[in-house]
């Protein structure tokens, strides 16, 4: 058989694959088992924030590699250590818990914020306000706190403790705290699995002086907005957040599994020995990458992130075949004229890989893909949008 063959009989059809097996990657382009070139405008959905096979990540991980794999976290490791020191340093969160994942690192906010308001509050204070359109993960918990029925409907009973307001409407969430006793409100700064839908600076004001006033945490999801994705470190940065619970994962691995929830000074002592942990979280080796990604993320890198998303907005805004654009820094959708899936297949033929959102082609490039990659990249959904 072949590894279409085998991965049909053998792997759990929960993914609809592109008919496509990837072999080898270099930067920002990939190429199939025929030995065809591809530019990669999704990056492993916002987890190659390097590209392919980055020399520098490579080594760090390789360095790692040649000392230690594993060894739990009842020992000290310093690949996690300096990278827990980084977090905090650049975003001024106090504490860092790690995880294996995005769902993971939401799981965790959820149960600091419930364990944090049944100590101040009252154990009835469990609630946790997200958004409509939002996606939190696919563990029982985030399913519950993601705002959308499609991924519910398979599953229920759903955990209880979640309600929804509509993005960008502080009125309903003003309704929803006074009317349920509320832990924690819970945010993308871009609905990215939602279509690449940005909330507004007013709203995110908004709630950041609603959950002072009532003493409710916020939490921002970071995982696929994080690290330079927005054109800043955070997408909460973007808005002038002083979150409670930050979230991350995707690009932070830059390739391997990475997930960290970040701790503000309120909630930084809530987790206690017992109380929470991880066999794999923050494993050596994928620790000491995330510390060289992070220390490529640096200004120079964010400002090229903005400069390339000004060329794209510019070059998508009016043109042929699209309604609109829509996201921030290097995460863009596209509504276009013929259907996404159509765009993403005719895509794949001209060479360029990009992704859905709901009813919209996604772009997701590495972070440093080289500008001439961007351009031919944009000449391809641009005649893929014209139906050429």
């Amino acid at each position: 058989m072949n590894i279409k063959e085998k991965d049909s009989q053998y792997v759990a059809h929960t993914y609809a694959r592109f008919p496509l097996e990837i072999v080898k990657g270099e930067g920002s382009l990939l190429w199939d088992d025929e030995g065809k070139e591809y530019i990669d405008m999704g990056s492993g959905i916002a987890v190659s924030a390097l590209g392919s096979c980055d020399a520098g990540w490579i080594a760090a991980v390789e360095q790692q590699l040649h000392r230690v794999q594993h060894t739990s976290n009842l020992f000290y490791t310093a690949p996690q250590a300096e990278l827990a020191e980084q977090l905090c340093k650049r975003t001024g969160m106090k504490k860092v818990f790690f995880g294996n994942s995005g769902a993971e690192a939401n799981e965790c906010a959820i149960k600091v914020a419930r364990k944090y308001a049944a100590e101040k509050k009252g154990a009835d204070y469990y609630t946790i306000i997200t958004l409509e359109n939002s996606f939190h993960g696919r563990t029982l918990a985030t399913l519950a706190a993601t705002g959308q029925e499609v991924f519910h409907r398979d599953f229920l009973p759903l955990m209880p403790g979640f309600s929804y307001a509509p993005a960008n409407d502080l009125e309903a969430v003003k309704t929803l705290c006074k009317e349920q006793k509320i832990a924690a409100i819970m945010i993308e700064t871009v609905q990215g699995e939602g279509g690449v839908l940005p909330l507004t600076a007013e709203f995110c004001q908004g709630l950041q002086r609603i959950a002072k006033e009532q003493d409710i945490l916020l939490i921002v999801d970071e995982v696929q907005t994080g690290n330079g994705r927005t054109g800043m470190l955070y997408g909460y940065m973007n808005f002038g957040l002083n979150p409670d619970l930050v979230t991350t994962a995707k690009g932070l691995g830059g390739g391997l599994p990475i997930g960290a929830c970040l701790l503000g000074e309120r909630v930084e002592e809530v987790l206690t020995p017992g109380s929470h942990g991880s066999t794999f979280g923050g494993n050596p080796i994928a620790a000491a990458g995330a510390v060289h990604i992070l220390s490529r993320i640096d200004d120079q890198m964010l400002s090229e992130v903005k400069e390339k998303s000004a060329y794209l907005m510019e070059r998508f805004k009016d043109a042929e075949g699209i309604r609109s654009v829509s996201g921030m820094g290097l995460m863009l959708g596209l509504e276009t004229e013929r259907p996404a899936g159509e765009i993403v297949d005719r895509c794949r033929e001209l060479g360029v890989l990009v992704l859905k959102a709901k009813e919209k082609v996604r772009l997701l490039p590495p972070l440093n893909i080289p500008m001439d990659l961007l351009e031919k990249a944009a000449d391809a959904i641009l005649q893929a949008a014209k139906g050429e």
